[in-house]
């Protein structure tokens, strides 16, 4: 029996990697709602839109065509119409924006349609911030991930600076805290930890550590409607 697992939290606490390693595991599909959000930000940024005007943004929607594709290695990443974009959606220029974008009700309606057409099947394993409140409020299983604001900040540097990326620790804290104010405080489908999550702190846990965790919660999930 297939279920839906959605997993919501804040950004940088490894919600991408639990997810990626559940859907392999389980033989799921993943899907990452939050690059669908970074390549509407990135059609915005490539036209030279305005970001304090919505309006813009909403005039162009129609013209963004999101996908996923796995690649031959096993690497999942969003096309946009048709490109891979997965390394250029994670630039810091993205970072800074996509809040705002994702906080635009019009841009969430769209790609919330899109997100739940995915799922209708099951088998899904999708991380965002309103996944289980919002994309699927039925999902058999609602992981809230979390971790403290310097580990999640260390692990962006981090990886930005394998990657290449040039940019300070404290440029990325700063950026992550404005986030988490955004995502919790916007007035349409905000950051919510609502009492049917079960809460994931992964500040000092390995990822094999919370995959075992989280594939004993996929178990009691499937046993409970049987």
């Amino acid at each position: 029996m297939n279920i839906n697992i959605a997993i919501d939290g804040y950004s940088s606490c490894g919600k991408g990697t639990l997810a990626k390693a559940l859907a392999k595991e389980l033989q799921y599909r993943f899907i990452d709602s939050g690059a669908m959000y970074r390549g509407v930000t990135l059609a915005a940024l490539r036209k030279g839109l305005n970001f304090s005007m919505s309006e813009d943004l909403i005039g162009i929607l129609e013209e963004i065509h999101l996908d996923f594709e796995t690649k031959a290695d096993g690497s999942n990443g969003l096309l946009l119409n048709g490109e891979w974009v997965e390394e250029e959606i994670r630039l810091p220029n993205v970072a800074a924006h996509v809040s705002w974008v994702a906080s635009i009700p019009q841009v969430r309606e769209q790609l919330v349609s899109q997100q739940q057409s995915i799922g209708a099947s099951k088998g899904v394993v999708m991380d965002g911030r309103d996944i289980g409140t919002v994309v699927f409020p039925q999902a058999e299983l609602k992981i809230f991930m979390t971790a403290r604001p310097e580990i999640r900040a260390q692990r962006r540097f981090q990886e930005s600076q394998q990657k290449g990326i040039e940019v300070s620790y404290e440029e990325v804290l700063a950026n992550l805290q404005e986030r988490d104010r955004i995502d919790s405080s916007r007035d349409h489908s905000p950051l919510t930890l609502t009492d049917d999550y079960r809460v994931l702190d992964n500040s000092d846990l390995t990822p094999d550590e919370q995959l075992a965790l989280a594939l004993s919660w996929v178990q009691e999930a499937k046993a409970s409607i049987r």
